[in-house]
């Protein structure tokens, strides 16, 4: 995201509007921004930390929306609608279906 101080808050603005239309069609599951302030921790199995992070999350920044839709396409959609509101490429991922959550 190359975007210059001044538009930024055009640019989140611009962004919730595309949460508000997911939330008024009934798409909306959850969402929120990376805190750039919290350094992440490494948690072990034994419950130990570490100050680290995995080596491909290092430069991690913004945030993650959930939908809940009906086709990969449709994701599409909806990401490219958010890419445009951002002003940035976005990652596309699916969740997989787990039937005890």
């Amino acid at each position: 995201m190359n975007v210059p101080a001044e538009e930024m808050a055009a640019v989140g603005e611009a962004a919730r509007e595309v949460i508000r239309e997911a939330k008024a069609a009934g798409v909306y599951v959850f969402g929120g921004g990376i805190n750039a302030d919290v350094a992440p921790v490494m948690v072990a199995g034994d419950g130990s930390c570490t100050t680290a992070t995995y080596r491909q999350t290092r430069e991690l920044d913004g945030g993650f929306c959930v939908l809940e839709l009906p086709s990969r396409a449709v994701a599409v959609q909806w990401a490219a609608r958010i890419a445009a509101a951002c002003r940035c490429a976005q990652e596309l991922r699916e969740f997989g279906y787990d039937p005890e959550s």
